[in-house]
Parts: C-alpha cells; sequence; structure tokens
C-alpha cells in the first residue's frame, strides 16, 4: 500500500498533471498543424511549382516483384510536409515562449515594496534614538 500511496502523491503533483495536459493538447496541435501543412499551405504551394502534390513525390529504388514484395521506395514528398509541419509547431512553440518570457520580465521589472517594518522593529528604533540623544 504505501508504493501505491508514494505513486498517488507522485502522479498527482501539480507539475505531473500539467505535463500530460500539455502533451494531449500538444498531440491534437499536432494534427491541425498536420492537416493545415497537407490540405491547405501544400496545395497552393504544388500549383504554383506546376501542379506537384508533395504527398506523392518518391523516388523508386527497386520495384515491386510480385504482390508478396512491395516496391522499396524514398518519399521525399511526405519528408517535405513533415519538415514543414515542424517548423510551424516550432515557431507556434517560439511564439508562446517569447509571450511568457515578456510576461515574466515584466513582473521583474515591477519594483517589491520595501516591507514594512514590524512593531519590534519601530519600538527598537525609538530605543536606538532615545540611547543616541543622551
Amino acid at each position: 500500500m504505501a508504493l501505491f500511496k508514494e505513486f498517488k502523491t507522485f502522479a498527482m503533483r501539480g507539475n505531473v498533471v500539467d505535463m500530460a495536459v500539455g502533451i494531449i493538447i500538444g498531440a491534437a496541435f499536432g494534427k491541425i498543424v498536420t492537416s493545415f501543412v497537407n490540405d491547405v499551405i501544400m496545395p497552393p504551394i504544388g500549383i504554383l511549382i506546376g501542379g506537384v502534390d508533395f504527398s506523392e513525390l518518391a523516388f523508386t529504388l527497386k520495384e515491386a516483384v510480385n504482390a508478396e514484395t512491395p516496391a522499396v521506395i524514398i518519399k521525399y514528398g511526405a519528408f517535405i510536409n513533415t519538415v514543414v509541419d515542424f517548423l510551424i509547431v516550432a515557431f507556434a512553440i517560439f511564439m508562446v515562449i517569447k509571450g511568457l518570457n515578456q510576461l515574466k520580465r515584466k513582473e521583474a521589472e515591477a519594483p517589491a515594496e520595501p516591507p514594512k517594518p514590524s512593531n519590534q522593529e519601530v519600538l527598537l528604533g525609538e530605543i536606538r534614538d532615545i540611547l543616541k540623544s543622551k
């Protein structure tokens, strides 16, 4: 039971839960970006280049011999789509981090108020002043 209790404490810590939520949101965001690249960005680029469908670009290293032996293909078009996906995700993360850093800088620049002296410190200051005047 102690192991289970320790695991529960670990799993329910704020950072672990936040990380899990971030991973799930990141996976969903990755699907959106992949669809955006494949379905919105690459078709117009393909038309501008001359009707090229990037997802179909490939080098055939070895043709298929029969139904049991498939062709050996290097799909560089799919690689190009994946690189564009990565660049969009990296830029989005960069912008989020940049925004968070700006917020942190603004908080750091705001001067903190000096702490108020306690009653004991005020009394000690008064005693010091009385002793100096004698």
